[in-house]
């Protein structure tokens, strides 16, 4: 695997309302899932080579000495640019050492990640666990392993993702699915999303957090559109997509509201909770707490 110079790991937010996460952490850059949709492959983004996977030169040594530094702990997150379980993860775990340095210095970790490489970490996460917030937010956006693996062909098909949920619940960490993005014409059904959240419940999630639709913008909506032809050329998704959303930024399914509600009543009925806030609250609760008592 190839290197690139960094000068940085960790990138403070100025805004925490994403699940409550204070960093961002990219160990690497790029990504080699091939999923057909993401939106980090935009030119906004400005990864050239977006599908070659390479690490940033001295991570770790540049993150401990950033964790060192940084006078106010919180919440890092990895998985927005770069899924942290890539597959060179495996050998390189950059990830792991990562995460052994995160408790090490007292800090909370939120990942995003459609790997059930995640599980591998569980003695990490633990530990971490033992002082700080951790959630991990596991992407299934189909129920079907067939379709999971043409609309995503380079990371663990649902079932196994679900199975990592399971691992990870039962072993105490606060586990949910990021139903997102909700593929319109191809994953909106309510089949699919009945069968995501039971799935879900089954493997022990505390929460779901959905967009029913995609996001679709300059070089990314091209090449979405030429992975639908190749896909689906007896469907003809891609003219769906035209004549639907023309060159729309939000693509939201059509059948967004009434899936939603469906959605809502079936959380409700399972007790799956699926609002930002209260998935905050729910992980970040008993630390606070436990913070508060320290100035009495």
């Amino acid at each position: 695997m190839n290197t690139i110079p960094a000068k940085t790991i960790l990138t403070p937010k100025k805004d925490n309302s994403w699940f409550g996460i204070d960093y961002n952490m990219n160990l690497y850059k790029g990504c080699c899932h091939g999923c057909i949709y993401c939106d980090s492959r935009s030119d906004c983004y400005g990864v050239t080579d977006f599908d070659t996977v390479r690490a940033k030169e001295h991570a770790i040594e540049l993150i401990e000495k950033e964790l060192r530094s940084k006078s106010k702990s919180g919440v890092i997150g990895t998985g927005a640019m770069s899924d942290p379980y890539n597959p060179f993860e495996r050998e390189y775990q950059l990830t792991r050492h990562a995460l052994s340095l995160i408790h090490q210095y007292q800090f909370g970790i939120g990942i995003a990640t459609k790997s059930d490489l995640v599980a591998r970490d569980i003695d990490l996460l633990q530990n971490i666990k033992s002082h700080s917030p951790v959630i991990c937010k596991i992407t299934v956006t189909t129920s079907d392993d067939l379709l999971s693996a043409k609309l995503e062909p380079g990371t663990s098909v649902s079932s196994k993702r679900l199975a990592a949920v399971k691992q990870l619940s039962q072993a105490g960490i606060f586990t949910g699915i990021l139903l997102m993005p909700v593929l319109p014409f191809l994953e909106d059904t309510e089949l699919n999303i009945l069968g995501i959240i039971q799935s879900a419940y089954e493997s022990g999630a505390r929460f779901i957090y959905p967009n029913f639709g995609v996001t679709l913008r300059q070089n990314q909506r091209d090449w979405f559109y030429q992975k639908l032809d190749y896909l689906f050329p007896e469907q003809r998704i891609k003219q769906l997509y035209q004549s639907q959303f023309k060159d729309s930024y939000v693509c939201t399914s059509p059948k967004a509201r009434e899936l939603w509600l469906l959605f809502q009543k079936k959380c409700d009925q399972l007790g799956i909770l699926y609002r930002m806030k209260d998935i905050i609250k729910a992980y970040k609760e008993k630390y606070q707490y436990e913070q508060l008592r320290l100035f009495y």
